[in-house]
């Protein structure tokens, strides 16, 4: 991976719109994940853009971190889902729906989001 490729935290923050704080906090409950330099600075592939979109879209219909933590399991947390892949885990009712999936039972691995279910 190319570290040109790469976008610092305050990059990442200006561009979408969150403070630094919640994307620490969002890498905290596996959401998004950064890698670090020699020097432990966080740096973000850009496909954690379109992750943070998707993300602030579904707060917009009402899921909760948790719900969006438990549909992100589906993917690598590396891969931002395209909106059919969000259409897709859908259940009908705008709730991302994990039935079924060998992930159902819970969440990412590292997700510390309030469901209990952790890895």
């Amino acid at each position: 991976m190319d570290s040109r490729d790469l976008l610092t935290i305050g990059e990442v923050a200006h561009r979408s719109g969150l403070a630094a704080s919640a994307l620490r906090y969002y890498e905290s409950l596996g959401l998004i994940r950064s890698h670090r330099t020699s020097g432990n600075q966080r740096r973000y592939t850009r496909s954690v853009l379109r992750r943070l979109a998707v993300v602030h879209a579904a707060q917009q219909v009402g899921l909760s971190l948790e719900e969006v933590c438990r549909a992100f399991a589906a993917f690598d947390p590396e891969h931002a889902p395209t909106k059919r892949e969000w259409v897709a885990l859908s259940d009908g009712g705008g709730r991302p729906s994990t039935r079924g999936s060998k992930n159902s039972s819970r969440c990412v691995t590292g997700c510390r989001c309030a469901s209990g279910a952790a890895a």
